[in-house]
């Protein structure tokens, strides 16, 4: 039986590298892990506040030696991971980018987390033990490497905790949805008094929970806010943002990072609009049509909507 653990959450960004032969860049877990032997994707964990896309180029670096370049995102999972000799699960939203390498040289690392890279073929990787988050990146078939919990923790998807500076902090992450019907209408949320960015219009979604993949939250989401059930189509992107002090329903100030995927979501028989979610962030939520979405000022839409917006080139 896995003992029982403290439950943790985290949000890593990882790199799909490849060189000429097209081989993929790897890096081996040390005796300092709690997978020693184990390759995976080079990455880690996006600190407060950061980037993701900082975060894969400065983690890369460290683990591997070279410098790349972020060109596009190939991913969004979600998996947790038991690590009994830290006594903790893990749930960790990782994001997957497609980088380029700029330039560098391969290096070894005593006594890190991680002490090898390597080039591997997908013939090489195949026979590799891989973590399941690298083997699900690379559409390998790979045995799992991690030792999972039998039963889900029971950990909220907000959780603040005090920082160094004695302020508040939060990180988040979220899945949105830009949703539209057969009849070119957006589906949106306008934020209720009390919350931040109160009377904006937002996208339908939120945040996942423990043990939840983005994709099955936000279907998930958009029936609990609106009551439609949406289509997933396709992965748009990755929206990244700190508040250094947001204030909220808690009553004090929070520094608040939030990353949120946003998706397209196709809802093929729309019915009338039902917040099942009563006294919560959302006030009200309406189809509008596209021209209308378009018209809308600047100062009426969330920054995670108009960010999701442009990138659906919707705006």
């Amino acid at each position: 039986m896995t003992p029982a653990l403290e439950p943790l959450r985290r949000i890593a960004a990882y790199a799909v590298a490849t060189d000429d032969e097209g081989r993929v860049l790897l890096v081996r877990a040390s005796a300092k892990s709690g997978t020693p032997g184990v390759w995976s994707l080079p990455g880690g964990a996006v600190d407060h506040g950061e980037d993701p896309n900082h975060t894969v180029v400065r983690e890369t670096a460290a683990e591997t030696g070279l410098s790349v370049a972020v060109t596009g995102l190939r991913d969004v999972l979600a998996d947790m991971r038991s690590l009994p000799h830290r006594g903790v699960t893990i749930h960790t939203d990782r994001l997957i980018y497609t980088v380029s390498v700029r330039g560098g040289t391969l290096i070894d690392r005593v006594g890190h987390p991680t002490d090898l890279a390597r080039w591997h073929t997908l013939e090489e990787a195949e026979r590799l033990r891989l973590r399941p988050f690298t083997a699900a990146a690379l559409g390998l078939s790979a045995a799992s490497a991690d030792l999972r919990p039998e039963e889900t923790p029971d950990f909220p998807s907000f959780y603040a905790y005090q920082g160094p500076d004695g302020l508040h902090r939060a990180q988040r992450f979220a899945a949105y949805a830009i949703a539209a019907d057969p009849y070119r209408n957006l589906l949106l949320t306008r934020i209720a008094p009390g919350y931040p960015g109160a009377g904006c219009w937002h996208l339908p979604g939120g945040g996942t929970d423990y043990g939840e993949q983005p994709g099955t939250a936000l279907i998930r989401e958009l029936v609990e806010e609106t009551g439609q059930r949406g289509r997933l189509i396709e992965l748009l992107g990755v929206a990244s943002h700190r508040d250094a002090a947001s204030l909220g329903p808690e009553g004090y100030p929070i520094d608040w990072h939030g990353v949120r995927a946003f998706y397209r979501v196709v809802v093929d028989e729309p019915t009338e609009v039902t917040i099942h979610d009563v006294g919560g962030s959302t006030s009200e939520a309406r189809w509008m049509p596209l021209d209308a979405v378009a018209a809308l000022a600047a100062d009426q839409l969330t920054e995670v909507t108009a960010d999701a917006l442009r990138a659906a080139r919707l705006i």
